[in-house]
Formats: structure tokens, C-alpha cells, sequence
């Protein structure tokens, strides 16, 4: 097999204000391993949190990695690699090609070849931490685009009543659209704010509330969970699934992202353990185009949530294979996962 990568800006439409700060895009990194006449694309968005801060760093280990070559199974690729220190979101990039190859030499798409149905729940369009004068305007937009759920993103540093204006703002601009409202608060609140914010948040119908507090504060999450008024997921504070044990009696369900986790043969690992402890289970994602969302799509028969739409908030996505129809995020039904770059 052969493995090259080149690395693409891709801006964003809207910039992405969460509580650790705003996003306007940023270079990802796409990866092709080509084995005889086909090829399997992959896609890293780095972080430094997820093990490669750069393009430059995900694309030298997978490069040291792969000069050794890349036989073995896919399982057996992604524990060589984990254990030669890729980093999760650089192997997220090299194991979703090895999974889009091998799905393509089998002649079917990848949801068929992982015993999976083609089908999803909705998946959430994301409202960032704007002033209320802002979402007024971008919430019309997302319902005109088809979203039947919305991710208000909150943890503002402003405090919880800015959070306050700005989901009351939410909730006015989405009056009578049906719309599910979530809330994922990107661990920006302390425990006394957190517990303020689910009850006043229940009140108006939000359906759950994400990583409310701070990855490393997973010691109050009990006190949280024991008198909860709505399902708690958490995000930041789940990367693998030797995580879920240590917290899965004082939470709801875990949000997997595939850069987090190192790709789709971790994120297996991940639903089976979830639900094993009785748990619900999401997808989400980082700055991705197409062919990453493709490939997390290509799971979504798995998920109670699901939240893959960064390609939608790009200008433009290179890429293809993820068609949004109907409120609900799929891959593209050919051989692989279904995405690839346009002009590859």
C-alpha cells in the first residue's frame, strides 16, 4: 500500500465561536492509501488535545509510521500505530482510508461491510456563541438549510447570562419550526452554574445538555448526575473507550469524535463499551469536510445523536460523499464511505 497526503485550507462559512474561543477554519490534512488500482481517502482536522497540533505533525508521524509499511490487518495497524505515538486525530485520518479502501476492494459500501443499515437520526445543525442580535439571523438560515435540531453552543465566558440571552434568542428565532434544541456547553461551566443552568434549561425544552463541566472536573460529575433534571452527555472527557468505566455510572451517554478516538476501529470499541454500561451514544465532529463526516456517517445506524455538519458550514468543501437530506446526515451510497475529494 501507498500512502500520500496534502493538507487544504478549508474556511468556514460562519466563524465558530464556542467557550474556549472562535474559529474562522484552519488546515486539514487528507490522506489516500492506494493499494493495486484503487484508493481510500482519510481526513485529519488537527489538535492539539487530539495528538497532532498541525498538518506538518500529523503528516510526519503518519509518514514515520508508514515507511515501515502498512501490512496487517486494519485492527492490527491502528494498535501498531497508537503504540508508535500517532497521534488520535492523525490515525483517525489513516483509519478511515484503510477502512474506505478496504470496503471499496470488497465492492461495498462501508455501512453494508461493518452489518449496518443505511439510515440516521437527525443530525444537529450548531448555533456558536454569538449576541442574540446575531443568532436572530443565523437561526432562520440553518432552519431554511433543512435542520429539524439545533446545537446551541454555550459556556459563554461572559457568563451564564449571556448564555441565558443568547438561548433565549435561540428559542424565539426556532419558535413553531419543531426544531429539537441541545445544548452543549463545551465544559465552560462550574458545577453550581451547571446545576442552575440544566434546571433552567429544562424548563424550556431543551432535550439534553453536553460536557457541561470542564474535562478534569469528571470527580463532580456525580454530584451533577444524582439530581438531574436533563440527560448529561460528555464530549471532551471521553477519548477512548478505556475511558467510559471511570464515569459511566454518573452519566448519561458519551459523545465519540472520530479525531478524538483515532477513527472509526476505536469508535467501534467505543458504542460496544457504551453500551455495555447501559449508555447512549453520539457522534459528533471537529473542522471536517465531507470525507470525515462520510466516514463518521457511515456508522450513524449506532447512534441515538447524532451531530455531523461541519462540511456544511464550509466555503467551499473540497470534498463530496456526505449529502444532507431531509435533516439527517448519510454517507453517499457507493463502494467505501462514500467521500472523497472533488479534484483529486
Amino acid at each position: 500500500m501507498k500512502l500520500d497526503t496534502r493538507s487544504l485550507y478549508l474556511k468556514k462559512r460562519f466563524p465558530l465561536r464556542i467557550s474556549r474561543g472562535e474559529i474562522t477554519g484552519g488546515d486539514n490534512l487528507f490522506v489516500a492509501v492506494t493499494e493495486d488500482d484503487l484508493t481510500g481517502w482519510g481526513e485529519m482536522a488537527p489538535g492539539a488535545s487530539e495528538g497532532a497540533a498541525t498538518v506538518e505533525e500529523g503528516e510526519a508521524q503518519l509518514q514515520g509510521f508508514a515507511a515501515n509499511g502498512l501490512g496487517g490487518s486494519i485492527h492490527d495497524i491502528w494498535d501498531a500505530a497508537r503504540a508508535a505515538g500517532v497521534g488520535a486525530c492523525a490515525l483517525a485520518a489513516l483509519d478511515m482510508a484503510l477502512w474506505d479502501l478496504r470496503a471499496k476492494q470488497a465492492g461495498m459500501p462501508l455501512y453494508r461491510l461493518l452489518g449496518l443499515a443505511r439510515r440516521g437520526v437527525a443530525s444537529s445543525l450548531t448555533v456558536g456563541i454569538n449576541p442574540p442580535e446575531v443568532v436572530r439571523e443565523r437561526v432562520p438560515l440553518l432552519l431554511a438549510a433543512g435542520a429539524r435540531a439545533l446545537k446551541i453552543k454555550l459556556g459563554s465566558p461572559e457568563g451564564i447570562e449571556a448564555d441565558q440571552a443568547m438561548f433565549a434568542a435561540v428559542h424565539e428565532a426556532a419558535a413553531g419550526s419543531g426544531a429539537a434544541l441541545r445544548v452543549d456547553a463545551n465544559g465552560g461551566w462550574s458545577l453550581p452554574q451547571a446545576r442552575r443552568m440544566l434546571a433552567w434549561l429544562a424548563a424550556r425544552g431543551v432535550e439534553y445538555v453536553e460536557q457541561p463541566l470542564v474535562h478534569g472536573a469528571e470527580d463532580q460529575l456525580p454530584a451533577l448526575f444524582r439530581d438531574r433534571p436533563l440527560p448529561i452527555f460528555v464530549d471532551e472527557s471521553c477519548r477512548f473507550s478505556s475511558d467510559i468505566p471511570g464515569f459511566a455510572d454518573c452519566v448519561d451517554g458519551v459523545n465519540l469524535k472520530l479525531m478524538k478516538c483515532g477513527g472509526i476501529t476505536e469508535a467501534l470499541r467505543i458504542v460496544a463499551t457504551a453500551r455495555a454500561f447501559g449508555l447512549k451514544t453520539m457522534i459528533g465532529c471537529m473542522g471536517e469536510s465531507s470525507i470525515a463526516i462520510a466516514a463518521g456517517a457511515s456508522l450513524a445506524a449506532l447512534f441515538d445523536h447524532i451531530d455531523l455538519d461541519s462540511h456544511l458550514n464550509l466555503d467551499p468543501d473540497p470534498a463530496e460523499g456526505a449529502p444532507f437530506a431531509n435533516g439527517v446526515t448519510l454517507p453517499a451510497d457507493r463502494p467505501g464511505h462514500g467521500g472523497a475529494l472533488r479534484h483529486a
